[in-house]
């Protein structure tokens, strides 16, 4: 019998966790935080601790596994975002067992186990995508896929185990991009081999599935974050950009077009400094050989006061794009750092605000400080990360599976799946089942 645990991400957005269990193994996919919980965090909470973590429901509720802890043989992680290896550092040693992920999310996950001065027992293993390969179970070997798919960050994957009974493929999370910016397309021609040999389970992105929309390629980003550019473009202005730390394609894009506008570069935050090094580590980011990067608050304020005094001639790239207390961008907007923002001033959010009450109310906080100074505020040059409605009708036909498990939210996100897959003609509670945090479904 197969079971499919549903530990987190199923009743909220965030701390993504699934264990498939097969007869006398089972397979974590998965760790991650649950990020409004984190960003919340009091100053003297912020050496993290698994007992702290658990206390504030930061990390997946795992013990709802500790009957099976033994049988676990490995722990796959889909892609670098916090929201899918930011538990890793605090409950994969409970398992004894390795930890798989590509090059570019292991050298994520060893910044995360530095920045909290932490040592894991599990070995760790670089796969890259589009790799087949087998793990040990107890009596037997188990075929894995890594498939690349594109997101909004580099080598993410859709990850198949196959099982007597069929495959079943773990896509949390994704979007389908035929013309990435940086990496490689979506390997339809492996999902349609799995689909030919069977799928038994398709454990599915379904954040956006209530989007009446394909997703944009991330070079329809690429056009917007140019127009936003060259629109707030001039001789004498300061030029701010924001966006996701971990969105390389994004800041190559970024870094590009500061060059073409004969502009210093400059990178400002830990957390850029995090993604940027990573993929530097990877050999995925030759672009950012020649790009400044300030992290300490010391070179932060040095860099800052070089840039003031000749602020036409740099780009700022920073952290801040949330709103979140102690990025660059927010305490520029509480004049805690030596750039005076002004009316002459662009400032491009390549980003949109994520849809929960905690970000969306300390960015509300900060944009209103930000408005007083009178720059030009650019919102959303950007494109999701995530499936649409389309894209998931596209994935269900292409991989036809005889199971579907809506995943990354509660009932407002999986629902509208549940519909679509209805529509497809599978019957809800025989074929697509609705999942909340501590299920165990048996096929």
């Amino acid at each position: 019998m197969v079971k499919i645990h549903t530990v987190g991400g199923f009743s909220e957005v965030g701390k993504n966790m699934v264990v498939i269990e097969l007869e006398e193994d089972a397979f974590i996919f998965d760790e991650g935080f649950f990020l409004p919980a984190i960003v919340s965090m009091e100053e003297r909470d912020k050496v993290m601790t698994e007992k702290r973590l658990k206390k504030i429901e930061a990390v997946p509720d795992d013990s709802v596994i500790d009957n099976i802890r033994h049988k676990v043989r490995a722990q796959f992680i889909t892609h670098a975002h916090l929201d899918h290896v930011g538990a890793i550092p605090f409950l994969s040693d409970k398992y004894d067992a390795p930890i798989y992920g590509t090059p570019f999310t292991m050298e994520v996950l060893d910044s995360l186990l530095r920045d909290n001065d932490l040592t894991i027992r599990n070995k760790k293993y670089q796969i890259k995508p589009n790799t087949t390969f087998y793990v040990q179970g107890k009596n037997q070997k188990y075929m894995i896929d890594f498939i690349n798919i594109t997101h909004s960050t580099l080598q993410c994957l859709m990850i198949a185990i196959h099982t007597p009974k069929g495959a079943i493929i773990y896509a949390n999370d994704f979007k389908l991009d035929d013309t990435p910016v940086v990496g490689l397309k979506p390997n339809y021609k492996r999902l349609r081999e799995l689909a030919k040999e069977g799928v038994l389970c398709f454990i599915v992105d379904a954040l956006y599935s209530g989007t009446e929309r394909k997703t944009p390629s991330e070079n329809i980003a690429r056009s917007l974050l140019k127009e936003s550019l060259y629109t707030g473009q001039s001789t004498s202005s300061g030029l701010i950009v924001t966006t996701f730390s971990s969105h390389i394609a994004r800041l190559k894009s970024i870094v590009d077009y500061g060059k073409k506008l004969n502009r210093e570069v400059v990178f400002l935050g830990r957390s850029l400094d995090k993604y940027s090094q990573a993929a530097k580590n990877a050999n995925l980011a030759p672009f950012l050989g020649n790009v400044s990067i300030s992290k300490y608050r010391r070179q932060v304020e040095k860099t800052l006061h070089k840039v003031e005094k000749n602020r036409k001639d740099y780009m700022i790239v920073c952290t801040g794009h949330q709103g979140e207390p102690g990025s660059i961008l927010e305490r520029l907007s509480r004049h805690q750092l030596p750039f005076r923002i002004t009316k002459d001033d662009s400032l491009i959010f390549s980003s949109s605000v994520i849809p929960t009450p905690v970000n969306q109310e300390q960015f509300a906080k900060m944009e209103s400080k930000l408005r007083k100074f009178g720059p030009r505020i650019f919102r959303d040059a950007h494109v999701s990360g995530h499936a649409a409605r389309e894209d998931l009708r596209d994935i269900m036909r292409i991989i036809n599976p005889q199971h579907v498990i809506p995943s990354h939210g509660g009932r407002d996100k999986t629902e509208p799946m549940a519909d679509l897959v209805r529509s497809l003609g599978y019957k809800l509670g025989k074929q697509c089942h609705l999942m909340e945090d501590g299920g165990v479904l048996k096929l």
